[in-house]
């Protein structure tokens, strides 16, 4: 899968910086925590002080962002032209990297490496993905305070990327990815990005044009008709090409190992596909009678909420998937997909559309945050880094599900995911700074941080911001969680750390990355017919859902049967996937659902089988998870139901308090009547559903 937002990911870091780690922390990310967390009276309790009596200063800085901007001369060059061209022949975009200076300040950079003789980067100094975005941060904050700079960065920007939008020959309506300091397109960069030319076939980069177009066109419809017409013509431009391509495929469906998923979503993916909705949406607004546009948005909403996937109990726990052609890849960068699901439901009074928007923000982000926050990707099993673009997601969906779906539970997820920026993340720190508006290009599972502070780091931290900024409630409450104390969730426990029993080998491949996933731990369990497996793990007090991940080929090879001391578990098919169709690689790694639950106590998990296997991992899903926060707001716990019945949790009130809850379904709606006793100390979970629960002084 090609996608320009995995270079700050793929492209080597002059520093890792270790930062120490101040959290105490029962695991993150794909290691996290296996035992049951702490009472809440080990986490150190103090009552929450009450909020100051001024509004909160704006978190909102724009410094950073100004600084990566720089002015772009713009000659006239053969089918790229853009709005009064000729009475300013130049525009503005932000340089795709800054790299930190041992000094605390920043180095603006490009992509690739320079050729000092040319000045040009084997990639670019900008890129349209980056204009795209910043387009949007300057647009919102324009509309959000009325800011004039902010007004002028939008017309710039928006002038930048429309010159980067092809107008003329058989590439009309695509977008050149990148383009170098001194306006010299650079249409096939090194390394080579697909599509190559980038503007042969539509691409991540157009999906994100429309986004700003779009946007664009609603901002300045009436500040200045003129531009908004102009930005019309190239939202119609890019549709037109749209509509030659993925759209005009509106309808049909492929195959994706057996199952059937939309082959009319932008280069494939519901992640591109919803950037260009929140665009469309925006525009639809304003222009409701624009039937281009509206089917278009139609059309790409209703292929973004086809790849909701899963429920609570089956991976991948309602995520909607990013890409058509993996069953067991989801990735947190570009994972707008609920906000998009979302936003359309409301502009076009589809309800249906907000079902996906739902499953994902209320059942699969929960977990998310359980198993150690928003890594960039679970394929199936969690880990990577985390980074600004994957938090954002979750935080802006989060908001739009809440409001269109009127699920207030939402809220008080966002305010967990948002409190990464704010400290509470593996690294302990801030990942975003309000006094210099710059924020961290990613954290690794183990804490450490890559200092720098690129384009799409600032973007998405500075959307995130401006969506607490315009909600003083959920800015307070994030505000005050800057610290992690435990995470309690999913986690993998390796096949090759278990006892071979009969005709059996541990297999590492060349490659961990199948063509659509990636082997857990680069190496699985081959076993032979009658052989068995035995897994230990780690002990617990709690029931747990067991997922066998499979690497399950397309011809029939009997099954796996799985066990424990304390009796059966269920089955796994060996094989027998469905076709191949569009995927990369035949057969399927996917995380299996068992019929029955791990019972508490139970310390190993046996797989036999009556055919040929490969098995990966397992993948332990606590039936109650948990992610505990403190920081100024005070202390609270995030319990997080994978059971089929309402869970009571009993658990120690420190002295001098009372336990508050509030108790959320599915849905992230309040359960009704749920009987809360404050001094009782039961937390009481919906199934499926969560609750929050804080302490406060008596």
């Amino acid at each position: 899968m090609t996608n320009n937002d995995v270079r700050s990911k793929l492209r080597p870091q002059p520093t890792a910086v270790a930062v120490a780690v101040s959290m105490l922390l029962l695991g993150t990310g794909a290691g996290a925590a296996t035992a049951a967390p702490a009472p809440p009276a080990a986490v150190g309790l103090e009552p929450a002080q009450p909020g100051p009596a001024a509004p909160a200063p704006p978190l909102t800085n724009l410094r950073h962002l100004d600084f990566l901007m720089d002015t772009v001369p713009l000659a006239p060059v053969e089918g790229h032209t853009t709005y009064q061209l000729d009475q300013t022949p130049s525009a503005q975009a932000p340089w795709t990297y800054a790299d930190k200076k041992a000094d605390g300040s920043y180095a603006r950079i490009g992509g690739g490496d320079l050729d000092p003789a040319t000045g040009h980067w084997t990639q670019g100094a900008y890129n349209a993905d980056d204009i795209a975005r910043t387009a949007v941060v300057y647009l919102r904050h324009w509309q959000q305070t009325g800011d004039a700079a902010s007004r002028e960065r939008a017309f710039q920007t928006l002038r930048s990327l429309t010159y980067l939008q092809t107008v003329s020959g058989p590439n009309t309506g695509n977008v050149v990815l990148w383009q170098q300091a001194d306006g010299t397109l650079t249409p096939s960069a090194k390394p080579v990005e697909l599509p190559d030319p980038s503007d042969s076939a539509e691409s991540y980069w157009l999906a994100r044009t429309v986004w700003a177009l779009g946007e664009g066109y609603a901002a300045f419809a009436a500040a200045d008709p003129a531009f908004a017409s102009f930005l019309q013509e190239r939202l119609h431009l890019a549709l037109g090409s749209l509509n030659k391509q993925s759209l005009g495929r509106y309808g049909s469906y492929d195959s994706a190992d057996g199952v059937q998923v939309p082959a009319w979503l932008i280069a494939g993916g519901a992640d591109a596909s919803a950037e260009a909705v929140l665009g469309l949406a925006a525009y639809a607004r304003a222009e409701p009678d624009d039937g281009l546009a509206t089917t278009a948005l139609t059309r790409l909403s209703e292929g973004v909420a086809a790849m909701s996937s899963g429920s609570g109990t089956e991976w991948p726990f309602g995520a909607i998937l990013p890409w058509n052609k993996s069953q067991t890849l989801w990735h947190a960068w570009g994972g707008l997909a609920p906000a998009a699901a979302a936003t359309a439901a409301d502009v076009l009074d589809q309800p249906r559309l907000l079902e996906a928007a739902v499953k994902d923000s209320a059942q699969f982000t929960p977990q998310l945050l359980a198993a150690g926050g928003p890594d960039n990707a679970w394929s199936p099993t969690p880990g990577e880094a985390q980074i600004a673009y994957g938090v954002d997601s979750r935080v802006q969906s989060l908001v739009a599900t809440a409001d269109a779906a009127n699920a207030p539970g939402l809220l008080d997820l966002a305010a967990i995911a948002a409190g990464w920026f704010f400290g509470a993340n593996p690294s302990g720190a801030p990942a975003y700074h309000p006094a210099t508006g710059t924020a961290i290009d990613g954290i690794e599972p183990d804490g450490r941080v890559n200092p720098n502070s690129g384009a799409e780091s600032t973007i998405h931290a500075l959307l995130t911001m401006l969506a607490l900024d315009a909600r003083p409630e959920l800015k307070a409450q994030a505000l005050g969680i800057n610290r992690t104390v435990s995470t309690h969730g999913l986690s993998v426990v390796e096949a090759e750390s278990g006892t071979i029993t009969g005709g059996g080998t541990v297999v590492k491949p060349a490659s961990a990355w199948t063509g659509e996933a990636n082997i857990s731990g680069g190496a699985y369990v081959a076993l032979a017919a009658g052989a068995s497996l035995s897994v230990p793990l780690p002990a617990a007090d709690e029931p747990r859902n067991i997922y066998p991940i499979v690497n399950q080929g397309i011809a029939p090879s009997g099954s796996t049967s799985w066990t424990t001391a304390k009796g059966p578990l269920g089955t796994t098919r060996n094989g027998g996937a469905g076709a191949q169709g569009i995927t990369d690689a035949p057969g399927i790694l996917f995380p299996f659902t068992l019929q029955r639950a791990l019972p508490a106590g139970a310390a190993a998990v046996v797989g036999t089988t009556d055919g040929d296997v490969a098995l990966d991992a397992l993948l332990v899903q606590p039936q109650l998870s948990t992610v505990s926060v403190d920081g100024s707001g005070g202390s609270a716990t995030l319990y997080v139901s994978a059971a089929k019945s309402t869970t009571v949790k009993a658990v120690q009130l420190p002295a001098g308090f009372v336990m508050e809850q509030q108790q959320y379904d599915s849905t992230g709606k309040p359960v009704q009547g749920n009987g809360n006793d404050a001094r009782s100390g039961n937390v009481t979970v919906a199934p499926g559903g969560f609750t929050l629960v804080s302490f406060v002084a008596r």
